[in-house]
């Protein structure tokens, strides 16, 4: 009998689908597509590797990174070509509504120029010089105290047109620095409406989805970052757009200078929330938990408490006691509590020290392991996962092997705390699993490789996820930068043919590219050959940006 796997709800983001459209609301914050290969992904590669239905998605039209609204893909070559002649023919209408803080001199009018790129800006020229032609209608709809809410309806579709024509008619955007505007916690452009046919049917469809910014907000915004609240946190909308809340209440809410806080993150764990840094909180982000506990957008998911831990980059032995989070506000937690993760439980503990239970920066992963699908074209298990065994090596709390388990794998979790394997197998438990059917190995990972090599062990699935550094009485030192690749290849003797071997690692300041081609090279020492390969850096939760660079490094490889 085959495992039931629980079926994780579609994200919040999803507005329509049918066999030929996807419509999304793209929150601010995503870019419509990864901008590099080690970049953080875009909705589309987010969704893409997703769902195995959505493995042929395209991208019809875009929006930038900071723009929020109505983004279309098609699912079928007959829809992207409709699609994609409609908008070569500008049938298709799209409205925008922006904000301004400089004055408008006129009701309604049109901008027609040419464009042209420069640097990392688009400039205008006027008609009929080279370049791209460009037309946008603007519409005033509200001012009031400073603030002009305006509908922008772009007849073209050129990169950067709104904001640029915006800039070129004196009211750059609320936000968009790169064309002179005031600096704002968001850009304030919303895509606000999409008017097309169904590329099948030919029926007219409007697509319409809320503003991030409505104007209560508006009215009382403050500059960036001097702000505080859940609403006021520049990205509070991304996240609501890719978790939903009632299969997921466990995933950060604050990452460093991504949400304007450099040093300072914050994670929602069921109804409390950690945050973390390396001093004491300031007033300011003690306001800002404040009003997280208050907001009432957490009225029907309420959070009780707050915790706060210092970050320490050298943690002595036996100083478990000084590393635990700290009780700061509300209520306390208790003992032991259970997080919900794509419909599973984790049990989360406060007392623990310097780890409370669960990683959220590997949900994603998890959830492969939970649904069989690492991604487009890319099935974990080549047959039913219910026939697979996995071998999860460094367990800690055996996260991912309880995931392989709810999906029907046999899993053997190995770590070197056998507290932290006991705490699994309560985790096993809590999800109606029989741990007595699952192999829990006590001991040094290295160990338990040429042990496990010795007996002819092998595996379908082989997940590593080592610690950055550790060390043990049988191995002594283990380095992720120095040891990664020897560590590799002992995993790799153990994979069965077509199995895939998922590799993992936080090392912030081991570049993407090195880590690949240490795993290629143990690859290459093992005799064997890449069939597939799928990288991911972290979850869109933990937003990537310049000021805090990818730091999670995950590779899958399937291997002949």
């Amino acid at each position: 009998m085959i495992a039931q796997i629980p079926n994780p709800d579609l994200p919040p983001l999803i507005v329509f689908e049918d066999e030929h459209l996807l419509v999304v609301h793209k929150p601010a914050g995503l870019n419509t597509h990864a901008p590099s290969p080690f970049a953080g992904e875009g909705v589309y590669d987010w969704l893409r590797h997703r769902e195995r239905r959505w493995a042929t998605l395209a991208i019809i039209h875009r929006l930038d990174k900071e723009t929020s609204g109505v983004l279309m893909f098609g699912k079928t070559p007959e829809a992207n070509s409709s699609l994609t002649e409609q908008f070569t023919r500008h049938t298709i209408r799209k409205k925008y509504l922006l904000v301004t803080d400089r004055p408008v001199g006129q009701k309604a009018f049109t901008v027609i120029s040419t464009l042209s790129r420069s640097g990392e800006k688009y400039v205008t020229h006027p008609l009929p010089s080279g370049g791209t032609r460009a037309e946008t209608r603007f519409q005033v709809i509200h001012s009031q105290e400073g603030r002009t809410s305006q509908l922008a309806e772009p007849v073209t579709g050129r990169t950067h047109q709104i904001r640029v024509h915006a800039a070129d008619a004196a009211f750059p955007i609320l936000g968009d620095t790169l064309y002179g505007g005031t600096s704002a916690r968001r850009l304030f452009l919303h895509a606000e409406e999409l008017i097309l046919r169904h590329p099948d049917t030919g029926v007219e469809m409007t697509f319409r989805v809320p503003n991030d910014f409505p104007d209560t907000l508006i009215l009382r915004l403050a500059p960036f970052p001097r702000v505080s609240g859940p609403e006021r946190l520049p990205h509070s909308s991304l996240r609501k757009a890719l978790i939903d809340p009632e299969m997921t209440n466990a995933y950060r809410i604050v990452h460093g200078a991504s949400d304007g806080w450099p040093g300072w993150y914050v994670d929602r764990l069921a109804e409390f929330v950690l945050s973390q840094s390396d001093r004491p909180l300031t007033p300011e982000q003690m306001r800002c938990l404040e009003n997280l506990l208050e907001a009432d957008d957490c009225k029907r998911f309420p959070l009780r408490g707050a915790y706060h831990k210092l970050i320490q980059r050298r943690v002595a032995k036996g100083a478990a006691a000084e590393v635990c989070p700290r009780h700061t506000l509300g209520e306390t937690a208790p003992e032991r509590f259970s997080v919900r993760e794509n419909g599973l439980q984790f049990e989360i503990r406060f007392t623990e020290g310097y780890s409370v239970g669960l990683f959220l920066d590997q949900r994603d992963n998890r959830r492969r392991f939970l649904v069989n699908h690492v991604a487009a074209g890319f099935p974990l298990s080549l047959t039913l996962l219910s026939r697979c065994e996995a071998l999860n090596l460094f367990a800690y709390t055996c996260g991912f092997s309880v995931c392989a388990a709810k999906a029907g794998a046999r899993t053997t979790s190995i770590d070197l705390s056998k507290k932290y394997l006991d705490w699994g197998k309560r985790d096993f438990a809590a999800n109606q699993l029989d741990a007595s059917k699952h192999e829990f190995l006590h001991g040094d990972a290295f160990d338990w490789l040429r042990r496990l090599a010795k007996k002819q062990r092998q595996f379908d699935v082989i997940a590593l996820d080592p610690p950055t550094f550790s060390r043990s009485k049988e191995h002594g030192v283990f380095r992720a930068e120095k040891d990664y690749g020897k560590l590799a290849g002992a995993a790799i003797r153990l994979l069965k043919p077509a199995g895939v071997l998922f590799a993992s690692t936080n090392a912030a300041t081991w570049k993407a590219e090195e880590f690949l081609a240490v795993m290629a090279a143990a690859a290459h020492s093992a005799k064997r050959k890449i069939l597939q390969q799928h990288y991911v850096p972290q979850p869109p939760d933990f937003l990537i940006s310049r000021e805090e660079p990818a730091y999670l490094k995950t590779l899958w490889t399937r291997l002949a």
